[in-house]
């Protein structure tokens, strides 16, 4: 089944700027691109954008809790610590494998509607996230969340990831598996090792929370660089860093394999900072953007993070050309992608996979759009709202509001019985 693009307006991270063409999607791939003025190619579905629709790669969300859509709302307006603690951390222990599946699967409604075609998750219960994963057809990065408790806990969780990577690693090309140790609060130094140490055999990455609040950085014990290197995280396969907002930019870090996750409004909304991020962008460091869950952002919205980055750090350098718009997009499709193992996404080039986000541009906040400045309308005046579509290897998982391997009813259904449970 090929679906023809026929004169919309494409554009991702490595365009300045965007180009007016007909786009060939067949086999779950982007197989030509051409100028508008050429011949069309034939296919079997056609999309007709008349120069009024817009064509971007999908969202790439780096770092999120999908599950916590079920503690949306709860202990608003708290500190990190004393929200964790107070909150959130005795409603998750009344959620069950199936509460988690039906919160994920809620979220992956909220996500696809908003443009999101990949979410990097940490949480419990990963086999179930990952069935949701599947169904659906969407793409994820999976890891399980360790912590330390009563003996034995974290040599349990650690297995229990282990087994997660065998049973997904690869499957269906939607899935890649990292080791998930949440922070170095919640696992000591020595487990650490223990747990970079099975990365490093087993040849899988690791998802960690690092640096998100000032008093982490006080009771790190020693400094950030001393820390990854001895704790091994420096010599994982791969590392991603999610926060990192007390992470000094001038610290040691190889950017071949480490990709720090900017969740701007999440740090806001908690108090806890802002990261340096136009300091590590004149470093060409990888950054990708995350909305952390929704118990702490309360949206799963790449747009809103995407405008908020642009904004924040141009007020805060009082610079307004840092942090471009372009830089932005990257941020939020091909960085995220590449950071978790996914190769030849997030980006509109021939012979890439066609996860895609068609936006409609027939509305009066895109009037004056052209070649030359979609992408600052795009980040400046796009919401979730204009997403018309969202393809995943081709394949349509949200068109005109509908989900076509979803069924919505029941998802919220089940969703608010399951909210219901763990706030009685």
């Amino acid at each position: 089944m090929a679906t023809l693009f026929k004169d919309v307006l494409i554009l991702d991270g490595s365009r300045i700027k965007a180009e007016r063409v007909h786009m060939l999607v067949s086999k779950g791939r982007i197989s030509q691109i051409i100028n508008v003025n050429e011949n069309p190619p034939s296919a079997d579905k056609i999309i007709s954008g008349h120069g009024k629709m817009a064509v971007i790669p999908g969202f790439v969300n780096a770092h999120t809790h999908a599950a916590m859509v079920l503690l949306r709302g709860l202990g608003e307006e708290s500190p990190l610590m004393e929200w964790l603690q107070t909150k959130i951390w005795p409603v998750e222990e009344k959620l069950t494998p199936d509460y988690i599946y039906w919160g994920t699967l809620s979220a992956i409604l909220e996500m696809l509607s908003t443009g999101t075609t990949c979410f990097a998750d940490m949480y419990f219960e990963m086999e179930r996230v990952g069935e949701a994963v599947l169904g659906a057809g969407i793409r994820a990065a999976l890891s399980r969340g360790i912590t330390a408790g009563e003996p034995g806990k974290i040599e349990k969780s650690l297995q229990n990831n282990l087994d997660l990577a065998q049973k997904f690693h690869g499957r269906e090309g939607l899935i890649t598996v990292q080791i998930g140790p949440h922070a170095p609060y919640t696992v000591p130094v020595d487990k650490m090792k223990l747990i970079t140490d099975a990365a490093k055999s087993h040849g899988l990455g690791i998802h960690f929370h690092f640096l998100e609040t000032e008093g982490e950085l006080k009771n790190l014990g020693m400094s950030p660089e001393k820390y990854l290197d001895e704790t091994g995280l420096n010599s994982v396969p791969y590392l991603t860093l999610a926060h990192a907002v007390y992470l000094d930019p001038s610290t040691d870090l190889n950017p071949d394999n480490v990709t720090l996750i900017h969740n701007p409004n999440s740090n806001l909304k908690l108090g806890s900072g802002v990261m340096n991020l136009n300091a590590w962008l004149e470093r060409d460091f990888p950054v990708a953007l995350g909305t952390d869950g929704a118990s702490s952002n309360n949206r799963l919205d790449m747009w809103e993070e995407m405008r908020t980055t642009a904004l924040l750090h141009k007020g805060i350098n009082k610079n307004p050309v840092c942090v471009s718009a372009q830089e932005v997009l990257r941020m939020s499709t091909y960085e995220g992608a590449k950071a978790y193992g996914f190769s030849q996404k997030g980006m509109l080039q021939e012979g890439w996979v066609a996860d895609l986000i068609l936006v409609n541009l027939d509305k009066p906040h895109y009037i004056g759009v052209n070649e030359e400045n979609l992408g600052t309308y795009l980040v400046y005046a796009g919401s979730s709202a204009d997403v018309a579509g969202t393809m995943v290897n081709g394949k349509w998982l949200y068109k005109n509001g509908e989900f076509p391997t979803l069924d919505k009813e029941e998802i919220l259904l089940k969703s608010r019985e399951a909210r219901e449970a763990i706030t009685k």
